[in-house]
């Protein structure tokens, strides 16, 4: 006997949906923030507003910007350069706050906030420089994340600014924002958004790209509400929460 045919059902297979890990879909969504084309097009920009940016935290010597950086921790610049005019004279090397007396350099750095658990990590960082690193900031990431109170932030602040040396992007919270806006990274972690910038800009540019975007970050592209009017580069921006 022949065989039955089956019954047509009406109803039309459809392919799988892609995974968005592959294919078209993916390439898709990472290609439309970090295309090479895009990315230069943002560094012109940033060069064109920030040509000379730089840490705005005051500083004589590596020592001080470590300190500094430490204290810049939940607080602003401007209020750690008003605490470090009167603190570095007062402690004017790492063995003075290694053995500083924690209650009066306490409140020394109250201002910043935090300053418990900031004057464990100044006299701890302070102490292993002193005994373990003949008084000097080490010049490696590696030597510098064994200091207490140091993450890759401090450290990349440290290398780049007194060191020019680049061991990777500082990212903050301005940074972390803005590559989220600016669709540089998906990421909210700060290790992971890191790594994104350092694979799609240039490593040359890692140091000053670091201090642009801090400075646009303060100056236009704010957290609650940033000036897009202002910004020179809301052409190349697609955020949710631009204001124009």
């Amino acid at each position: 006997m022949p065989a039955k045919k089956k019954k047509k059902t009406g109803v039309k297979k459809t392919a799988a949906p892609r995974k968005l890990g592959s294919t078209r879909a993916g390439k898709s969504a990472a290609g439309r923030g970090t295309d090479p084309a895009r990315i230069r097009a943002i560094l012109g920009k940033l060069d064109e507003a920030y040509p000379a940016a730089t840490c705005a935290l005051r500083h004589e010597n590596p020592f001080q910007l470590l300190i500094s950086t430490i204290l810049s921790a939940q607080c602003t610049d401007e209020r750690v350069n008003i605490v470090t005019a009167t603190l570095f004279p007062k402690y004017p090397n790492a063995k003075a706050f290694a053995y500083a007396n924690p209650k009066e350099l306490e409140q020394d750095i109250r201002p910043t906030g935090f300053f418990r658990n900031k004057t464990k990590s100044i006299m701890g960082a302070s102490k292993k420089i002193v005994e373990e690193f003949g008084g000097q900031v080490p010049k490696t990431m590696e030597e510098l994340l064994t200091l207490p109170g140091v993450a890759r932030k401090t450290a990349n602040v440290v290398l780049g600014t007194a060191f020019g040396i680049t061991s990777g992007v500082v990212v903050d919270t301005h940074v972390q924002r803005l590559s989220g806006r600016l669709d540089l990274s998906k990421n909210t972690d700060p290790k992971k958004i890191e790594q994104d910038l350092m694979a799609v800009i240039p490593r040359e540019r890692w140091i000053l790209f670091s201090h642009q975007l801090i400075w646009h970050g303060r100056r236009v592209c704010q957290a609650r509400k940033p000036n897009c009017m202002q910004c020179n580069l809301e052409s190349l921006c697609y955020s949710q929460d631009k204001t124009v």
